[in-house]
């Protein structure tokens, strides 16, 4: 059987990939809101395909929305029709509260739309590899006790995060494997929270639990790409302790300096900054922003050009078209 996992297609592409982290700008080609994506799974599916024609992606993703694990958990979250969905305010307060707290099932609340959302984007055409999204443990237990007081309670109150911890790992992992049930190849696990933490709070509080995860739901034909767009070159060690073998990165971190450090087996995404780059930037400067980093990166083929986090939707076409031509005239230029 030919293995079609994320790292497997990278290391065997004879040209660079680029992969921006990217729904919310397809609601320019198909008139949808930010609230349609995050509540129709249609709506993603048409923003995916409307994009795939445009640009022939060799992925395609479900939106990134960090929200929907909490709102399955029970916490209240805003919507809007032009800004992605934020927790309103945090969920637990106390030890007890984290020990009575109940694991939802996958499919709970919105989580239903995504793993609806993978399932037809399977039935894309020309087969591109399907990566779900989802939040990372850490990253989610701060948005069920509060992103300043998850970071006090790892010093003040370990047991809480911990139990918090323990519980949302066991929901993630469910969830993940819904993902492959609905045919994902894969997801990207969105962990910024993280990047917040110690390298050793990084290693206690994230990569240990997203280890148990990967152990539960990798194999050699689905991925986890661990993504912490607030990660910084100090807290690497920390991160690949997680065991993954496919990390995005944004901004903060030195891109050549992660890729010298890992093996070649290893994957790296990232790392243009969305608003800073994407949105702000002429079209022109976009392309001289990715031509830099794609030369910078030129001995790294286990290297694949992005965003360093989510687009929003706000992002000029022009500027994604830009990113993609000058990828393209990038592998033509080098004989890839």
């Amino acid at each position: 059987m030919m293995i079609r996992n994320f790292s497997h297609i990278i290391n065997a592409s004879r040209d660079r990939v680029g992969l921006p982290i990217s729904t919310y700008p397809g609601t320019a080609l198909t008139g949808a809101s930010v609230l349609d994506i995050v509540t129709h799974a249609e709506a993603q599916y048409e923003a995916q395909a409307a994009l795939l024609t445009r640009y022939h992606s060799p992925c395609v993703l479900t939106a990134m929305d960090l929200s929907a694990e909490a709102e399955a958990f029970g916490c209240q979250v805003s919507l809007s029709p032009t800004e992605i969905p934020t927790v309103k305010e945090r969920l637990i307060t106390n030890l007890e509260q984290a020990r009575t707290l109940v694991v939802p099932a996958p499919g709970d609340g919105r989580t239903k739309v995504y793993l609806e959302a993978a399932k037809l984007l399977r039935g894309l055409p020309g087969e591109p590899l399907v990566l779900g999204g989802c939040i990372g443990p850490f990253s989610l237990a701060a948005r069920l006790a509060g992103v300043s007081e998850a970071m006090e309670l790892t010093l003040t109150e370990p047991e809480l995060m911990h139990i918090l911890l323990g519980k949302c790992a066991a929901f993630l992992g469910n969830y993940i494997k819904a993902f492959r049930s609905a045919g994902a190849a894969g997801v990207i696990m969105a962990e910024p929270a993280a990047g917040l933490l110690s390298p050793r709070g990084v290693s206690g509080f994230s990569s240990a639990y997203i280890r148990r995860i990967a152990q539960e739901t990798e194999d050699e034909t689905f991925s986890i790409i661990l993504h912490n767009c607030a990660a910084r070159m100090l807290h690497l060690p920390a991160v690949l302790e997680s065991g993954v073998k496919a990390f995005h990165f944004g901004a903060p971190m030195d891109i050549v300096a992660a890729l010298e450090s890992v093996p070649p087996e290893v994957v790296i995404c990232g790392n243009l900054d969305p608003t800073s780059v994407f949105v702000q930037l002429p079209a022109e400067e976009v392309a001289s922003r990715v031509s830099g980093l794609l030369e910078a990166t030129v001995r790294f083929p286990n290297f694949v050009v992005s965003s360093g986090c989510d687009l929003p939707h706000s992002v000029p076409l022009a500027n994604l078209d830009r990113f993609y031509q000058t990828l393209t005239e990038y592998n033509r230029r080098t004989g890839n």
